[in-house]
């Protein structure tokens, strides 16, 4: 099973940021649920977070083995949006900050 995250950013191939600018946190709410305390939680395998001062989107790569049609989605959304794609290297300081 792939270890690394990806990280989908909201900029676009082209260099252009993605609209609308919250997009992260509506594409993590599709696999999100609402807990007996009425509160949305997001998956733990799709979270929005703020990486180098960018709204993106950390995918975890055993969604892809846990729930196929949901990694297709997600990554059909990237790639349809022509989103950047990249694997998560991040550590210590730079580590997941969610939004």
């Amino acid at each position: 099973m792939p270890k690394d995250d990806l990280i989908i950013t909201g900029t676009m191939e082209n260099g252009r940021p993605f609209r609308p600018s919250d997009w992260s946190e509506r594409l993590s709410s599709t696999l999100a649920s609402f807990l007996v305390d009425h509160r949305l939680r997001y998956s733990p395998a799709v979270q929005p977070c703020i990486v180098d001062g960018e709204r993106c989107l950390v995918v975890a790569r055993w969604l892809e083995d846990a729930d196929p049609a949901a990694y297709a989605y997600v990554m059909g959304f990237a790639h349809d949006n022509r989103l950047r794609i990249q694997i998560d290297r991040r550590s210590g300081d730079r580590a997941l900050r969610p939004l």
